[in-house]
């Protein structure tokens, strides 16, 4: 049945209104965002329930996000790889939705702000999780090239030589029929290189643990990795935080001087209030920032001595625990030598010539 103008436009209002009263009781209404589905109750009320695999996938997704080691790109082609169906821009949009850590948004209107309403149905991540990961996202972070995209994605690239032609090997992403894949290939279209770089990542992983420092060697290498990772990044938090406290002194000292004026009657009260409403804004997010990077420098001084564990296959738990520097770091102490054509794996480690000194390798370790 067809309506007329007049009919429609009511209908449409009224579908909106309801979606709003919907939204201001703490429901979901409509189709349910990634990690959720639809669901009826018995009583005929609907909600959205959480939904896995896709759930533990959105909040991995966050927890990754949120170390502030990697770009959303970087994060969303991980999600992808481990089986998260979301295009680019709709993992952009989930990163930004309150919707997972049990929070509605109501728009605005003419009469009202913006709102948030406590959600009814069970949130994949904290409030706390969510708020790190929005003043990431709004931060001026580092925007990471492609390049360092395919490091974090292909370890090992620049490492591998191509069997065949002695090439560097570079990688790339490949589509199949149902799921990406992973490709260590030869940089030569005339060349025939080509590997799964699941299945050598994981030969590398297999290497490493054959390997074992000798007790009085695990200070030194601890130290070397703490020279690439904890110190480069504490310097930068630090940079950071001071960054901020300089600019939350900035905010005070014009606040200060906003109430001189007050008091020698250049600016009226509504002007003062007005700049006052402006500063306690600006300081809001500041500290908000201030007290995230604060988390981070914590958090680094508590994996201060936890960068190497100690005892078996010890230097293999180090690397998974590392970001892609720290990892590559690693992959130059210990370098994969050459690939097997015939099995398309790895041969043995070449090893740097000071830690060859003071580490054992043994034959076989399950």
């Amino acid at each position: 049945m067809l309506l007329n103008a007049p009919a429609a436009f009511l209908f449409g209002r009224n579908a909106s209104d309801g979606m709003r009263r919907a939204k201001k009781m703490g429901r979901w209404p409509g189709r349910a965002p990634i990690g959720y589905s639809n669901q009826t109750a018995p009583d005929g009320r609907k909600f959205i329930a959480p939904k896995q695999p896709e759930a533990d996938l959105v909040r991995w997704s966050f927890q990754q996000f949120a170390k502030g080691l990697y770009s959303i790109s970087q994060v969303g082609r991980m999600a992808c790889l481990n089986g998260l169906q979301c295009s680019r821009n709709n993992f952009w949009k989930l990163l930004h939705n309150p919707v997972y850590c049990g929070l509605v948004a109501v728009p605005p209107t003419k009469t009202e702000d913006l709102q948030f309403v406590k959600a009814v149905h069970e949130p994949l991540i904290s409030e706390s999780l969510f708020k790190d990961v929005q003043l990431l996202l709004n931060s001026k972070r580092k925007h990471y090239s492609r390049r360092e995209e395919l490091k974090y994605l292909f370890p090992l690239r620049g490492f591998l030589q191509c069997p065949w032609c002695n090439r560097k090997l570079t990688g790339s992403i490949s589509q199949g029929n149902k799921s990406k894949y992973r490709y260590y290939h030869c940089a030569s279209f005339k060349c025939k290189g080509r590997f799964r770089a699941d299945i050598l990542d994981m030969a590398y992983e297999e290497q490493l643990k054959r390997i074992d420092l000798a007790p009085e060697a695990y200070e030194l290498f601890e130290l070397i990795l703490q020279d690439e990772n904890i110190l480069s990044a504490q310097k930068e938090h630090e940079d950071e935080r001071k960054t901020m406290l300089d600019e939350i002194a900035k905010q005070q000292s014009l606040m200060s001087k906003a109430r001189k004026l007050l008091l020698a009657e250049k600016i009226d009260f509504n002007d003062f209030s007005e700049l006052k409403r402006e500063y306690k804004q600006a300081l809001e997010g500041l500290d908000d920032r201030l007290v995230h990077v604060n988390k981070k420098l914590i958090a680094l001084e508590c994996n201060d001595g936890n960068w190497l564990p100690k005892g078996e296959s010890g230097i293999l738990q180090s690397y998974r625990n590392q970001d892609i520097a720290g990892k590559r770091h690693i992959i130059g102490l210990f370098s994969p030598t050459s690939i097997d054509p015939s099995n398309k794996t790895l041969g043995s480690l070449q090893l740097n010539e000071a830690l060859a000194k003071i580490i054992r390798i043994s034959e076989n370790r399950e």
